[in-house]
Formats: structure tokens, sequence, C-alpha cells
């Protein structure tokens, strides 16, 4: 499993913040000349967009409008949006706003200004964030006997959930697969079912000598569509973490 829970928040920066204007820039500019194609997402509406250009003397990026009036209109009120992409296979995301109407090329777009620093995470690595620690996420699941399981998580990715134990969870051993499990993102109304694989059980002591565990859990089988619903999820909480720092 990935080492990045281990990381310090400034450590995590350090690695997968691509930070400072010109180099924001630039990063840009390639994905324009590339045509990436990025999602735009506010709010629980998105569509799917290309960066035309990159201005840096006037610190705007321009990217297309959707084909869709009624969804352009809704952007424009939001304030705030997110954009996520996979350029080269490696996930890459951003948040900027508010989202102007502007004319590029002849043609409607929008603009909007350069962000302070982009997310792009490595390939081997899927950048965990902290999940909030009142009214946790709970994931459930069955071992291969069929006793179940029910633990807190601490920390989650699009390609697994970190999740605490208070006393040893002598069920769980690191290879094992669990069946039926199933979370809800908040803000959400259904579940997400999938299977996955302990990845790990470490034993940890925080304050005052209490003890703990933590298991890394690997998902398995996400269905259509969730890696999108953990990516909003994760920009999320990245973004108000931001927003309170």
């Amino acid at each position: 499993m990935s080492q990045i829970a281990q990381l310090s928040q400034a450590e995590i920066e350090e690695r997968f913040h691509i930070t400072g204007q010109r180099v924001i820039a630039l990063t840009l500019a390639g994905y324009v000349r590339d045509a990436v194609q990025f999602s735009v997402q506010f709010g629980d509406e998105l569509f799917v967009t290309t960066l035309l250009a990159v201005l840096p003397e006037r610190q705007h990026l321009i990217f297309d409008c959707s084909g869709a009036a009624s969804l352009n209109q809704r952007l424009l009120q939001a304030g705030q949006c997110v954009l996520a992409g996979r350029p080269e296979g490696i996930q890459v995301q951003f948040s900027g706003g508010p989202v102007s109407e502007v004319k590029y090329a002849g043609q409607p777009a929008f603009a909007m200004v350069l962000p302070a620093f982009i997310v792009r995470l490595q390939r081997r690595d899927g950048f965990r964030i902290a999940t909030p620690r009142a009214n946790p996420l709970r994931f459930v699941g069955r071992t291969p006997d069929g006793a179940a399981l029910e633990l807190p998580a601490f920390d989650i990715s699009v390609t697994g959930i970190g999740l605490l134990a208070a006393t040893p969870p002598e069920q769980l051993v690191p290879g094992m697969v669990l069946e039926r499990c199933r979370f809800r993102l908040p803000d959400e109304s259904q579940d997400l079912h999938l299977t996955a694989r302990v990845q790990h059980i470490t034993e940890k002591e925080i304050r005052g000598g209490v003890r703990q565990w933590r298991v890394g859990v690997h998902f398995l089988d996400l269905p259509a569509g969730a890696e999108h619903r953990l990516q909003r999820y994760i920009a999320r909480l990245e973004r108000e973490r931001h927003e309170r720092s």
C-alpha cells in the first residue's frame, strides 16, 4: 500500500502539489497543447471540457463551455469548481473560481484565475486525505468465514481506505479478501458496494499511551462511476482544508 498515509501534510504538499505561478502556467499550457480532457465539477453537477488557453499576463485559464446553456449558467453562479483529468494516466486536479464567460477565438468560453496549486498524483501513489473524525465514514464488510466487520475510517483515496480499530482486529490478516463491503460518502443517498483486500495492519500508540490498530484496505472492484464520486469527495475535503488554513 502507498506510504503516503505516513507523510506529514508538508511532505504531501512537497511531493504532490505543483506551485509557483510560472510552473502552474507552463503545466496548464502543456495540457492545452495535448488537448487533455478535464471534468468540471461543481456541486452535484459536472461536464467534460478541454483547456483552450493559458494567459499568463492576465493570470487566466480559458476552457470550453458545455453544450447545455442551463448547465453553463449554473456554473457561472456556482462560485467554485474543481477540474480533474488524467493526462498520461496520472490523476491531476485543481480548483478555482469564480468563473466568468468570455469569447475565445470567436466562440463562447469560460475564464478563471489560474489556480494557487495543482495536485498531481504519482502513478503508484493514491493521494490519501484524512476524513472527518466527527461522524466518520463507516466501512462494513464480511470476512471469508462470514464474520461481520464494521470500522470507522481515518483516511481515504480513490484506491483504498484506512480504518481504525480500538482493539486488535484478530479476525483480519493481510491479503484477506473482504466481501459485501459498503460505505456511504457524506451527502450521498446510496452506499458504494465493492470487494476489498486487507493490505496491512499497523499497531500505533497515540496520546496517553492509548493503542490503536490501523487497517489499510485496497478497493478491488469499484463500480462504474465510483472513482468520480471518490474524487469529488476528496476534492471537497482538500478545498475545505485549505479554506480553514
